[in-house]
């Protein structure tokens, strides 16, 4: 079970550096983040806090972490399409709305705003990142994380 330890801690570490890649593009590149944007932000420190449970947690009990993980995968995914199909649709729109009310309102926003708090427009047309836009990037990390918990969930003892 060695082998799956170690999986967990690298499942977490993509995660934070997906996190501190987010930063460098709000801080350098002065990308401000959409409520979707901020929504996948949590969706990979669920990610990765639930990696890091697991990593620590006696083997009868990764499973259950790495369940939590996919979900928390799956629902960042999910986030990540709603965020591609608005970029797709301007009309549709998700900025001044309660979304961004209510995010902006929570504790880790007031904790950490530079991290947790949406200023920018889900719409907005930043320059694609080796051709794709930052909500596909997003939506590929949590594939192949998703992928990689699953294969956790499912891996005999």
């Amino acid at each position: 079970m060695k082998s799956s330890k170690s999986v967990f801690l690298l499942v977490a570490l993509v995660c934070i550096a997906l996190l501190g890649f987010a930063m460098y593009l709000q801080i350098v590149e002065e990308m401000q983040p959409c409520p979707l944007c901020v929504i996948q932000r949590y969706m990979f420190v669920l990610v990765a806090a639930f990696s890091l449970i697991g990593y620590f947690m006696p083997a009868p009990a990764r499973r259950a972490s790495a369940a939590l993980g996919l979900l928390a995968a799956l629902c960042g995914a999910g986030t990540a399409i709603w965020h591609l199909y608005v970029k797709a649709h301007p009309g549709v729109s998700c900025t001044t709305d309660p979304l961004e009310t209510a995010l902006n309102q929570l504790p880790t926003a007031k904790l950490l705003p530079q991290m947790f708090t949406a200023d920018g427009f889900c719409s907005a047309p930043w320059p694609p990142i080796f051709g794709l836009q930052i909500p596909t990037w997003s939506l590929i990390w949590f594939v192949v994380l998703g992928l990689v918990l699953l294969r956790l969930v499912f891996k005999r003892n």
